[in-house]
């Protein structure tokens, strides 16, 4: 699975969320993935409680096409705020 395609499913499946995927380890190593997931709907929501919604949204895709995902998640005043 691409990191274009891991995006399209997190923007898809939370409320106006933006998503970069990228690979940190570089291109060749596809399953590994990097994420930066930013949403009003994780406002007053528990940090795992906000990864639980990104690994929700990629679903099965977690167990069976994705080795690893690092993850950040903010919301749009954090991300303006602690963003890289």
């Amino acid at each position: 699975m691409n990191a274009e395609d891991v995006a399209e499913l997190i923007e898809e499946n939370i409320e106006d969320a933006e998503a970069t995927v990228t690979y940190p380890r570089g291109p060749e190593d596809e399953d590994h993935l990097a994420a930066v997931v930013v949403s009003p709907a994780f406002e007053g929501e528990l940090l795992v409680d906000q990864h639980e919604m990104v690994y929700d949204a990629l679903g099965d895709h977690m167990t069976e096409d994705i080795h690893a995902l690092e993850l950040q998640t903010y919301t749009p005043e954090e991300y303006e705020e602690y963003g890289e």
